[in-house]
């Protein structure tokens, strides 16, 4: 039974439970590594090749789906995932997420947890492969001057599934131009499935916009679970939070963007009416929603009841952030920025070749730019 069928089971009480607070029956900690020789003791290598003194710490928030488990409440006010180990066994899903010298490691093969369309399929050309992703953020992450993420992973879902929200298609081939095509504006076809995710040539699956699947079993009178964290160690919720941000015995409310479809016609590249196509379609309009440009805000959360800076995921654009509040890490170097791009770091897609992977690094599969189109972006299912 994958996790997502184990959710829907247990409802909207068990959510955070299920995601984080599994231990076996016997007391024992259900140790999850990437390299199965491994033990807790060993030193780990964090993605900069440094050692993290002493290695992980002994796993005291686990979930082990597929075998005996038993499932219990975390402390009120604490973070399960500063020292947390999941796998599936169902699906080979394999997770860990432990904090040690200040500094938040992520552990992750890449397998989703949950059903997913087909790949290959007439959109995208890429089946799913296991990966490896060791990644690290601040453990107390701080606010900083923003960045803007243009294209890579923009940050990763405690199920160990990259966030990348943008595209690596342009307008008429061009990087250049700045009218990137909006992954889920519905001018082109990426082949995304209902998690609102495909996959790269790499075989990496990830997530364009807000997959139901890590709120699954939840419920709207809750507060959304922790789902992820961003590139700059922030935590990422999805859809609901407290109304009163600061108050946790606030009613919760569905958070809304601030951006919205600007008006008028495109003035260069691609012409037409703004339609939400490209990403350049769209403006920000501090105070439209709840949330600031970055898709975010301050506010208390269960996990975090001082309060922090925390992202949002939403049914609306962007859908998954495109900026960060504070500082990314080079472990998600993949990312390139609006800074990186002005600077000359990664430069504009070559030529030739016949896939293209999300990191902008090859051109469209077969070397022609996409087909333009009109339409608003649907909202994801």
């Amino acid at each position: 039974m994958n996790r997502r069928h184990l959710l829907k089971t247990m409802g909207g009480a068990g959510l955070a439970v299920a995601f984080a607070t599994a231990c076996r029956t016997d007391g024992e900690s259900s140790e999850v590594l990437l390299d199965p020789t491994s033990t807790p003791t060993n030193p780990v290598a964090s993605p900069t090749g440094v050692q993290a003194t002493g290695g992980p710490p002994p796993v005291t928030a686990s979930a082990s789906v597929g075998s005996e488990s038993a499932f219990t409440t975390a402390p009120a006010g604490t973070n399960p995932f500063d020292n947390y180990s999941y796998e599936n066994t169902a699906t080979g899903t394999r997770v860990r997420i432990y904090l040690s010298g200040g500094t938040r490691y992520i552990e992750a093969n890449g397998l989703p947890d949950h059903d997913t369309g087909a790949f290959p399929n007439a959109g995208n050309p890429n089946a799913i492969t296991e990966q490896s992703y060791a990644l690290q953020v601040p453990g107390s992450p701080a606010e900083d001057t923003p960045r803007t993420n243009v294209l890579g992973h923009w940050g990763i879902a405690i199920n160990g599934i990259p966030f990348a929200p943008g595209a690596a298609e342009f307008w008429d081939n061009d990087f250049a131009s700045g009218w990137q095509y909006e992954a889920l504006g519905g001018a082109i076809n990426l082949g995304v499935d209902d998690n609102q995710a495909h996959v790269q040539p790499t075989g990496a699956y990830h997530y364009h916009g807000a997959p139901d699947v890590l709120s699954q079993g939840g419920s709207s009178a809750d507060h959304s679970p922790l789902v992820g964290f961003a590139a700059d160690g922030f935590p990422v919720y999805i859809r609901i939070g407290y109304a009163d941000a600061t108050n946790p015995a606030s009613a919760v409310t569905s958070l809304d963007s601030s951006y919205r479809v600007k008006s008028g016609t495109r003035p260069d590249g691609p012409g037409g009416t703004h339609d939400g196509s490209f990403v350049a379609d769209y403006e920000y309009v501090a105070g439209l929603g709840d949330l600031d440009e970055h898709n975010g805000r301050f506010g208390v959360t269960p996990e975090y009841p001082n309060g922090t800076y925390y992202y949002v995921l939403t049914d609306d654009f962007p859908f998954i952030p495109r900026s960060f509040a504070g500082n990314r890490d080079s472990s998600f170097d993949m990312s390139l920025t609006q800074e990186d791009v002005a600077a000359g770091l990664g430069g504009a897609p070559g030529g030739g070749g016949t896939q293209r992977p999300d990191d902008g690094s090859a051109p469209l599969r077969d070397g022609t730019p996409p087909a333009g189109g009109a339409g608003r972006p649907p909202r994801p299912r």
